[in-house]
Parts: structure tokens; sequence; C-alpha cells
């Protein structure tokens, strides 16, 4: 062992002090509070995503005729499928609510603000990728309930202005739903959108690591106190054990509510009521208070203003006495997503 320790050194000169060197950068004291540090929940969410998804893959046949049938030996009859399983759509479920809460962070401390504007934008596209890919795996099960809700959404798709109709046959790969049609969600499930998840989160970590994290003092602390910590090993032991502490978290979710499989798609019968998942109740319900069209618009505006929200909210500062008046607009925003939210998941499915 020992020869191969130094033959490993020689070729790779890496010494403990130089890891420790190149990893020891100062964090901000305020990451000892573990609600600041959920921007690294989603991350450690993900690569079990990726473990778990490539896991599933090896038995899922993309095509109306297989899909569902795959999926149904997976969670009855390959060893511990129904775990993985239950383990990949409770990770996504973690996933999208850590993002989700992660953003709101950002947004209620004005994290966002100069010079971090690029960053937010990319968070932004983040939480918007993360949809999307929920959406889609959602869709591969081709129950009855996952294959109706592709085609509305599709059909929502297509109400968007000029280039609605193309994005509805680049999801469908036709005009309506098709033998083509899964193989489309799978590729996009599978490879498209984690390829760019990857690359947001490398730029969102690398503006970070050039910017510095944004550093905040609370009333309690004392003035004497230091502003910063070490990253190793005190904030990376903090990660690791929010990251143990979500694996029993998901281990206990996997075993107490494990993933079920409602009745196979069926293209000639409409459901009463068509569900989506959690994340797409306030769009749902939003889309039965106005028409199509509208619902479409308003939708697209209010991602526009919150991709631009930094830019508005310093021309607000600047222009008026209300220094915090996003704070409010935040306020209103969420009581609005949850009402929704809530409305929705009250109907009866």
């Amino acid at each position: 062992m020992a020869k191969l320790l130094s033959w490993v050194q020689e070729r790779l000169p890496i010494s403990k002090e130089g890891i420790r060197e190149l990893t020891n950068e100062p964090v901000p004291n305020h990451l000892k509070r573990w609600w600041f540090a959920l921007g690294g929940t989603p991350a450690y969410l993900f690569l079990i995503q990726i473990f778990t998804g490539i896991l599933l893959a090896f038995y899922y046949k993309p095509a109306p005729s297989t899909a569902y049938e795959s999926v149904r030996y997976i969670t009855d009859e390959a060893a511990f499928g129904w775990y993985v399983r239950s383990l990949h759509k409770w990770a996504a479920t973690l996933m999208i609510a850590a993002v989700i809460l992660h953003q709101m962070r950002v947004f209620f401390t004005g994290a966002y603000r100069k010079p971090r504007e690029i960053n937010w934008m990319v968070g932004m596209g983040l939480l918007i990728v993360t949809l999307l890919t929920g959406f889609t795996g959602y869709s591969l099960v081709y129950e009855q309930l996952s294959f109706w809700g592709a085609t509305v959404g599709a059909n929502i798709t297509e109400s968007v202005p000029l280039v609605g109709g193309f994005l509805k046959k680049l999801l469908l790969a036709g005009d309506v739903y098709n033998d083509r049609t899964l193989s489309r969600f799978f590729i996009l499930h599978a490879a498209v959108l984690p390829v760019t998840l990857v690359m947001l989160i490398v730029l969102h970590i690398s503006i970070i690591r050039i910017q510095g994290v944004t550093e905040f003092r609370f009333r309690d602390e004392p003035e004497q106190a230091p502003r910063t910590f070490n990253f190793f090993p005190d904030h990376l032991l903090t990660e690791l054990i929010m990251g143990l502490l979500v694996m029993i978290v998901l281990s206990a979710l996997a075993c107490i509510l494990p993933a079920t499989l409602g009745p196979r798609a069926d293209p000639l019968t409409t459901p009463e009521v068509i569900k989506p998942e959690w994340f797409f109740y306030v769009a749902f319900r939003w889309l039965k208070l106005f028409s199509r069209t509208l619902a479409v618009l308003s939708t697209g505006f209010i991602v526009f203003v919150m991709l631009g929200w930094p830019f508005i909210d310093a021309w607000i500062r600047r222009r008026t006495r209300f220094q915090e008046a996003s704070v409010w607009f935040g306020i209103v925003g969420v009581l609005l997503i949850t009402a929704l939210t809530v409305w929705e998941a009250a109907v009866a499915h």
C-alpha cells in the first residue's frame, strides 16, 4: 500500500495541505443557519435523480405499446424496482420544492441585487428547467392521467404566440400524441433537460465562485463575531448532514408512500378530471380562471417579470422611497400561489 501511494504521489503530487488550501474558501457566517444552505440540497437530489434514473432506464421502454408494462414490471417484479422508482419520484418532488424554496430565500433577502442580477436569471432558468423535467418525467408512465396531462400541456403550448404551433409539434413529434411522442419525451427527460441542468448548475456555481456569496449580518450576532468560516471541513460537514437527513426522509417516503401505478392510458376515453402534478396546480387553476390565450400570455408575462425583477427592483429603489417593496410583492405572490395551489388541490380528482 505504501508503494502504491508513493507511485500515485509521484505522478499526482497532491498533498492534504494543497487540497485544504484549494477548497478552503471563506464562507459567510450566515451559512451556519441551515435555511441559508438550501442551495446544495437540489444538487444532491439531482445526483440521486441521475443515479435512480439510470437504473430505471435499464428497464423502461419508451413506446405506447411497451411503456406501461415496463413501468409495471419495475414496480411489481424487478428487484427493489418499487424502491428505486419511489426514490426517483420523491427526489423529484423534493428537488422541485428545494429549488422553489431556495429561489424564494434569494428573493426575500434581496440576494439578487447588483452585481448578482445574472445569477438570479440563471437561477430562474434552473427553476423552469426543473419544472419541465418534472413534467416530462410524469408523462413517461403512460397512465391515463399522465397521458392526458401531456396532451393538455401540448395544447396549452400551442397557445404561445408565434412559436406555439412549432413547440407543440416539437413536443409531440407531430400534430397529436402518436407512437413517436413517448420517445420524444424520454429524450427530453433523460438527456436534453438534464444536460441543460448540468450546464446551468456549472454556470451558477462558477458565478458564485467569482462573485462570492452574499453576506448577511443578524441582530443577534455580536459585533466581534467572525464574518466568515472555513468551507472545509465546517460547511462541507453541514452539507453532508443535510444530505444524510434528506436521504433518510427520501427512504421513509419511498417505503411509507411508494410510487403507485394508475390505469393504463386510453386515448379514446377522456377522464372527467385531469390532474397534473402538484407543482403545476397553480398553473392549472390559473387556466381555469381565464381563457387559454389570456392565461398563457399572463403566465409568460409573469415569468418575464420574474426574470427581470432585479432591474425592476433597482428602478423602484432608485425612483421611490419604498426600498423594500420587493418584500411586499413577494408576500402577495406567495399568498396567491399558495391559495391557487390549495384551491386546485381541494378539487375532487
